[in-house]
């Protein structure tokens, strides 16, 4: 499969890029600082702050599907997700690639945003702790958690074969190679996920026609 990868450097999209190349794909990062990359990986220089919808489209041509780790670092690129998501978006639709895989959060299904203002105000797969706890991390971490909630809706409305993967606090064990899914919710009492299964989650939904117009909350 060929796969434009966007945010192919981070922490959680490094391993992406890791795990797709030794599966024997393809694999064009979308990234700001190539200079990060393993030797002979090929490239587009991506803002996604500030995208360059010709560069871009120009970059996603040709690919099977399009899967993305965008997501604020801190304050200095706050909204990247939603900015650079929708830049995506229309490079696909320019290009005709209809796949996408997009990395969220576990709480976002109970974040209000304009379009949608009337979610529930707890997650069906919240334990009573987690539904302690997670009202102080969305106060934490409102400004992204909005951006990534804003980057949601930007996904489920596209009109393309979208899957959104929801995981929960992420550490950085070693693969355990196995996690729970659950659609539109998150799996029960899930606390955590090591970053290589939620890269490993992610390409699973990538190459998985079941998974299309779907949300995935994973967790161990």
């Amino acid at each position: 499969m060929r796969l434009a990868l966007a945010a192919a450097t981070g922490a959680t999209g490094r391993l992406v890029l890791s795990q797709a190349l030794g599966a024997g794909h393809e694999v064009t990062a979308l990234v700001r600082s190539p200079h990060k990359l393993p030797p002979g990986v090929p490239f587009a220089r991506t803002d996604f702050a500030a995208p360059d919808a010709d560069a871009l489209a120009k970059a996603l041509d040709g690919a099977d599907a399009v899967v993305s780790a965008l997501g604020a670092t801190g304050k200095h690129d706050a909204g990247v997700a939603a900015t650079g998501t929708a830049a995506l978006l229309g490079a696909m639709r320019a290009t005709g690639v209809r796949r996408l895989v997009v990395l969220s959060a576990a709480p976002i299904g109970t974040v209000p945003t304009a379009v949608r203002p009337d979610k529930s105000r707890t997650d069906p797969g919240d334990g009573l702790l987690l539904r302690l706890v997670t009202p102080i991390v969305k106060r934490a971490l409102a400004e992204h958690y909005a951006d990534l909630a804003r980057m949601e809706g930007l996904v489920v409305d596209s009109g393309l074969d979208w899957t959104v993967v929801r995981p929960p606090r992420l550490t950085d064990v070693p693969a355990e190679g196995a996690w729970r899914t659950v659609e539109g919710a998150q799996p029960r009492n899930g606390w955590t996920l090591g970053r290589a299964d939620l890269a490993a989650a992610m390409l699973a939904a990538a190459t998985e026609p079941g998974a299309s117009g779907k949300v995935l909350g994973v967790a161990y």
